[in-house]
């Protein structure tokens, strides 16, 4: 123990993290038996991707027979963010962190593991990151498996009553900057329009496609109606 010292302590940050992703996940692994997948290819899912969102919407591709390049779009529109988040988070990293380690640790980029990272006052070393990845994985499949087998088990009324946990998550994290920020919430409020627009009125648009539309179009308008200052990035 006393020789690995920064894994022991990404270890320790990491399990408020593992905690939370076991309720989370739990609802996942019950939506996703909810949807017609089995125990085992939800434990697949969530073992190989760390992604709430994404995870949630590509069970209901599947489950809705939709296309690999629609399922492939609206993972890259989901997931772009990882990929800023992992921008910012090299400007943290200790000289240690060679190529190797980035490609491995990219797989465990998430944004409470990017938070935890982020704000640490020293350089993220290897270890340090390797053990808050690996309980905050630990912590998400086992959450599914969880899940999953208890939607197998539990009675169908319950289930759909359980499956809604995965979206008070979602609202969970979009109410608080919201609130804090008038702006944040009309650009929330636009894509809640155009989804209720793409669900009733352009009944023609598959699920997946909705979200990239909405998604995209929201960041776009957010960003020509209220563009971030330079001095409000520093």
């Amino acid at each position: 123990m006393r020789k690995h010292p920064e894994f022991i302590s990404g270890l320790t940050a990491g399990i408020p993290i593992g905690l939370g992703y076991l309720s989370v996940s739990f609802g996942f692994g019950i939506t996703a038996v909810r949807l017609g997948i089995s125990v085992f290819s939800a434990f697949i899912i969530s073992l190989t991707n760390l992604t709430s969102a994404g995870q949630a919407q590509g069970v209901e591709i599947i489950a809705a027979g939709g296309t690999l390049i629609e399922m492939a779009l609206v993972q890259l529109v989901i997931n772009m963010r990882y990929a800023l988040m992992a921008i910012s988070l090299s400007q943290n990293l200790d000289k240690s962190f060679t190529l190797r380690h980035r490609f491995i640790a990219a797989y465990g980029i998430t944004d409470e593991i990017f938070a935890v990272c982020s704000t640490r006052k020293k350089p993220v070393t290897p270890s340090y990151m390797y053990g808050i990845i690996i309980v905050s994985s630990f912590g998400w499949t086992l959450g599914t498996v969880l899940g999953a087998a208890a939607g197998e088990l539990l009675p169908a009324e319950l289930i759909s009553a359980m499956g809604i946990m995965l979206y008070g998550m979602f609202i969970a994290i979009i109410v608080p900057p919201a609130a804090e920020n008038r702006k944040i919430l009309l650009v929330i409020l636009f894509a809640c329009a155009l989804s209720v627009v793409c669900k009733y009125l352009l009944t023609f648009i598959s699920g997946g496609f909705a979200v990239i539309i909405c998604g995209v179009t929201a960041s776009l308008l957010g960003a020509w109606l209220f563009p971030v200052k330079e001095e409000e990035k520093k």
